[in-house]
This record gives structure tokens, sequence and C-alpha cells, in this order.
């Protein structure tokens, strides 16, 4: 439907001039409606186009265009203005049909270049629906690659599965039980029989790729028989669980001094270890490397070695490789030699075949830092190319490699809250890795973008790093000042018994 034309202004114009003038304007007014006519039609049925192709309307424009024809000053004389407006009306009208028709035009071309840009190949959809695991059985790979997350299983273990589905990965991690809390209640069998039938359903295998991890709160190296056999029982609790889902491996710290001999200490984790697999029968336990902080056990090659020696069935034992806490230790993964180099170490001290699962972690901490800093891949410490030699390690491929990294995020009122797209976004990351040239154009513009993302974290951390040095440097210059310093026996037990109680605090975090 056309637009109203408003002409009561006119209307009232005409009304004080002399009835010839009025003839003459009608006459005019004619000729006004003549020349116009076409050009109006073609306006519109160039809008009623646009109403189809686009949604829109171009009604208010057009309505003020013939305003400004149509509106006559009382003051002026109505002929003509009205010739001049006829005359106007006729020149111009052309020139906003072209207008409209090249507006129309280029709408038209932004809705086809929208459309081509959505549109996906068979191809493409057919490989984002495709398991991960089918798609990463490239040319060149003898296995598949296993890449998860430490998903949620609030509300119970079978919610997990649907967690990990959503965010793309093949393999997954989950606490078993609340990890803040000694005892729970017992496992329900509904829980135990949904999460069963969703791996089968989602094709998980959870004797290979399901890696549950123990509760923060156990210590299998303390010296306490009261706290002892209360981790004991935690820990033994989620062993059984295992074997009711169906689940063969299962992740665990190894443990703390609590400032007793490190010897003593590893013999208790092995003690319990032994005790706990003749209580169960399918689990095999898995030390998780750790960072090096404080009295924690596990982060050198020599301590994974030292517990494994003392178990009785060594096939019920292995390792969890944690990329951050590795290259927290000290072990560099970076380069490709400087991974060679770390991996054959492993090998040589410890065994490859003890290697079970991987935790793939970047940090925020730099090397030998001893700190348990997690960082998202590529914006930490160890980079892109780090992960690239993980992810086309063969010895790695066929086993779970689970992500811990950060997904906190601010939502539209500042409050912190999780985001589990981020590792949907890291799986693919990941996944992309496979095969994948890192000295190509593509893989260096991204490996710049994630530097980027992380670069003030990364100056933070090493600021800290590096006057945690310098104080380490003034502590030892103390230590020999105060050897050599004149004074009485009394002080210099003094100073002496100062700067071990300091030494003592020097381990960073304890996660």
């Amino acid at each position: 439907m056309p637009p109203r034309r408003s002409g009561r202004n006119a209307n009232a114009a005409i009304a004080d001039v002399p009835k010839t003038e009025i003839l003459s304007a009608a006459s005019k007014n004619d000729i006004k409606s003549e020349n116009t006519e076409v050009p109006k039609l073609a306006a519109n049925g160039i809008r009623s186009k646009a109403k189809a192709d686009s949604g829109s309307s171009e009604d208010v424009d057009e309505n003020e265009g013939e305003k400004k024809a149509v509106d006559i000053p009382k003051t002026a004389k109505t002929v003509n203005v009205k010739k001049e407006a006829a005359v106007v009306t006729k020149e111009k009208a052309p020139v906003k049909r072209k207008l409209k028709q090249d507006e129309d035009k280029d709408e038209e071309d932004k809705e086809e270049k929208k459309v081509t840009k959505k549109r996906k190949t068979k191809e493409e959809k057919e490989a984002e629906t495709m398991p991960l695991v089918e798609r990463t059985l490239v040319s060149t790979l003898k296995r598949a690659v296993h890449i998860g997350a430490h998903v949620s299983g609030a509300g119970g273990v079978q919610n997990s599965v649907n967690n990990s589905s959503r965010i793309g990965g093949n393999a997954f991690a989950l606490f078993l039980k609340s990890q803040r809390k000694w005892v729970n209640p017992p496992l329900a069998s509904e829980a135990r029989d949904q999460f069963k039938a969703l791996c089968k359903e989602q094709k998980y295998d959870a004797s290979k790729f399901v890696l549950p991890h123990c509760s923060y709160l156990v210590n299998l190296a303390q010296p306490d028989e009261e706290k002892a056999n209360q981790a004991y029982g935690c820990f033994l609790d989620d062993l059984k669980r295992c074997e009711q889902l169906g689940i063969k491996l299962y992740n665990f710290h190894p443990g703390s001094t609590g400032g007793n001999p490190r010897p003593e200490a590893i013999g208790r984790i092995a003690a319990q270890l032994n005790k706990a697999h003749k209580a169960t029968k399918t689990v095999i336990t898995l030390l998780e490397n750790m960072a090096g902080a404080g009295n924690v056990i596990g982060s050198t090659w020599e301590d994974l070695r030292d517990i494994i020696a003392l178990i009785d069935d060594k096939t019920l034992v292995g390792v969890c490789l944690d990329t951050c806490h590795t290259f927290a230790a000290g072990y560099d993964l970076r380069s490709p030699e400087a991974f060679k180099e770390t991996m054959d170490g492993f090998d040589k001290i410890v065994g490859l075949p003890y290697l079970k699962a991987l935790h793939l972690n970047d940090s925020k901490s730099p090397l030998a830092s001893n700190r348990d800093l997690h960082a998202n891949i590529g914006t930490g410490f160890l980079g892109l190319r780090a992960f690239h030699n993980v992810v086309n390690f063969e010895p790695f491929q066929n086993m779970p490699m689970v992500l811990e990294t950060p997904t906190e995020k601010k939502d539209a009122k500042g409050k912190t809250v999780e985001d589990p797209s981020t590792w949907a976004k890291e799986i693919k990351l990941l996944e992309g890795l496979l095969e994948r040239d890192p000295e190509s154009k593509e893989f260096k513009e991204e490996e710049k973008r994630l530097q980027d993302l992380g670069a003030d974290e990364r100056k933070k951390f090493q600021g800290q790093a590096d006057k945690k040095k310098q104080d380490v440097l003034k502590k030892g210059q103390k230590t020999l000042d105060s050897m050599f310093k004149k004074g009485s026996a009394k002080k210099g037990k003094k100073a002496t018994k100062e700067n071990d109680g300091e030494d003592s605090e020097d381990g960073g975090c304890s996660h």
C-alpha cells in the first residue's frame, strides 16, 4: 500500500489565492502529476522489492521527500511555487530512483555475502559431528589421540559423560565424590548404571579414557597413624567406585613429607598403595608428577622411580604427567630438542611403559619456578610449540590427555563464572596441531596471538620469579656474611637459626 500523502498545508495555501491563480495552479499541478507518476510507481516497485528481499521499508524517507514537494509557504505565489516544485520533482525523481536501485543492489549483495559466509559444505558438517577419535585418525598416526578435560560430575557421576560430550572431548577426568570431604554417601546404583549406559551410547571406553582424580585431602605419606588411616579409607573408597563404574585408571598426588625424611615418606606411600592393590583387582593407580613446591613428593623422576620400585604388583601402578608441573619442576618441553631430552630422561629413570595419562596445562610461571600455576594452552611460558611436541609424540597417543586449564570469566554483572566452552576451543586447537608444520605462517600467527593474550600475566609472574631469585641471593650472601662475622657464639647461633627458618619457607605453592 503506497504511503498517504499529506495535502492539508497545500489546500490551506490555495484557499488564500485568487481563482485565476488557482486554475493556473491546477493546470500546473496536472503537469506535475503527469511528469512524476512514472518515477513514483517505479519507486514504489523498488520499495516492494526491497521489502521482499530484506524485510526493510523506506516509507519514512519517501514521505519526507513528498512533503517537500507539496508544502507551500503562504508568503509565496502559489503558481510559481507549484511550478518550481514540479520542475524539481521532475528532475530529482529519476535520481532518487537510481539511488534506491543502487542501495537495493548493495543490500542484495550484502545478503548474498552473508548467506555465502554461513554456508558449510557437507564434508565440513560431517567433520564437526564426527567423534574426535575418528577426526584424529590421520594417515601418519598409528594410533588415535584422545583429548578432553576435567569436567563436572555435580549431581551424579553420570552427568560427567554429557559434560564431556558437550565440549567435544573423547576422554575426560572427574571427581567421583566431593573432593573436599572425607566421608561421602555411597555410589548410587542408578548413577552407576546411567554412567555405564551413557559411556556406551556416546562411545567412551571408560576402562581406557576416563581418568578420575583423587581428593585433594589425601596424603598417603601421612606419618600420623590416625590421619593415615583416614587418608587410606578415602583413597580406597575411590578405587572401589572405579571398579563399580568400569574405570581402570585413577590419578592421585603422591603426598608430602610433612618435614619428615623423604625416604621414609616414600616408603609410607608405597605401603599404602600395596595395601590398596590387594583390596582391589583392576584399577591402576597413577602417580602424578608435581611442581616441586615445599615438601611435596613427586617433582623429580627419581621420586617416581623410588615409589614404583617398592610396589609389589607393578602392573597396578603408573604415572600421569602434568605438562605444567613438569615445566615448573625444571623439565623443558618447548623445543623439539628439549622435549626429547626430557622424555629420554623420563624413559631412562622411570620408564615410558609406566606412562599412562597426561594433564595438559600451560604454565603461568617460568621454567623451574616450582609453582603450580596452570595457564590456558599457548598463553603461558610453555607456548604452543610445546603442545605441538606433545600431541605429535607417538607414545602419548592412545592415552587420555586431560585439560585442567582455567575456564573462569566475568559475566555481564562482573561475577566470575565457569565457561566450559574454553575447553571446547582448546580441544580443537590441540587437534589442529596434529601433522601441522610449526614453521608455517598460520602456525606462527596463532602462536603470536596466544602469546599476546597471556603477555601481561607472564610479565607479572616473571617479575615474581626474578624477585624470588634476588631474595635467595640476598639470603645466601647474608649466610656467608654471618659465617665470617665476628661476634659471640650465641649471636652466631641466633643468626643461623633465623636463616634456617627463612629457607624453610622458600617453597612456593604447596598444591
